[in-house]
C-alpha cells in the first residue's frame, strides 16, 4: 500500500466522519444533556461500534477478493454509484441536527453500549463501508495489512471525530445545533460522496 493510497483514505474518512448521522446524534444528545463526562465513554462505543461494522465488511470484501477479481470489480462499481446516491441524497439534507438533551441518568457501561449498538447494528453502516473501502483497496497488496492500517486509521479517527463532537455538544451548544454549519458539512460530505463515486467510474471506463 503506498502512502499516498492511505493518505486518501484518512483524508477521505476523516471529512466523512464529521458529518452527523445517527451515531452523531446519539453523541451529541447524551452531551447536551449530561455535559462533559459523556464523552469517553460515548467515543469508546463508537469505536467499538464501527471496528465491528467494518471488521464484518472487510471480512466480507476479503472473500470477493480472493475469489474473482470480476466480482470485486463489479463491487467497485456498485459502490462508486452507492457513494453517488449518498452524496446527492446528503447534500440535499438541508441544515437540521434534531437532537434532543438525553436527561435519563444512565453508568458509562450504558453509554457506551448503546453507542456500540447504534453504530455496530445499523445496516446501513456495513453497506456503507461495502462501498467505500473498495476504492482503496489494491488487490495486489496483502489483505489483512491493508486491513489493519485502514481500520486502525478509521477507528483512531472515529474516536477522535466523536470525542470531539461530545466536548463541542457540551460547552459550546451553540455550534451543533447551528443550522448553517450543518448544511456546510452536508454539502461538504455529499460533493466528497459524488466526487469519489464519478473517480471510481471514470478509472474503470479509462482500463
Amino acid at each position: 500500500m503506498s502512502f499516498e493510497n492511505w493518505a486518501a483514505f484518512a483524508a477521505a474518512s476523516a471529512i466523512l466522519l464529521v458529518i452527523p448521522g445517527p451515531t452523531i446524534l446519539l453523541v451529541v444528545s447524551y452531551a447536551l444533556g449530561q455535559g462533559w463526562r459523556t464523552a469517553l465513554p460515548m467515543a469508546v462505543g463508537v469505536a467499538l461500534g464501527d471496528f465491528t461494522a467494518m471488521t464484518l465488511s472487510m471480512l466480507g470484501i476479503g472473500a470477493l477478493l480472493a475469489a474473482s477479481a470480476t466480482v470485486f470489480t463489479v463491487l467497485k462499481v456498485i459502490g462508486a454509484c452507492y457513494l453517488i446516491y449518498l452524496g446527492v441524497k446528503l447534500f440535499r439534507a438541508g441544515g437540521a441536527l434534531k437532537a434532543e438533551p438525553r436527561t435519563d441518568a444512565v453508568s458509562s457501561a450504558k453509554m457506551m453500549a448503546h453507542a456500540w449498538l447504534v453504530t455496530a447494528l445499523n445496516p446501513k453502516s456495513i453497506t456503507f463501508f461495502v462501498a467505500f473501502l473498495p476504492q482503496f483497496l489494491d488487490r495486489h497488496a496483502d489483505f489483512w495489512t491493508q486491513m489493519l492500517v485502514f481500520e486502525t486509521t478509521f477507528l483512531a479517527l472515529a474516536f477522535a471525530n466523536a470525542f470531539g463532537y461530545a466536548l463541542i455538544a457540551a460547552r459550546a451548544r451553540k455550534v451543533v445545533r447551528n443550522p448553517k454549519a450543518i448544511r456546510i458539512f452536508n454539502r461538504t460530505g455529499g460533493t466528497l460522496l459524488v466526487g469519489a463515486g464519478i473517480a471510481t467510474m471514470a478509472m474503470r471506463s479509462g482500463n
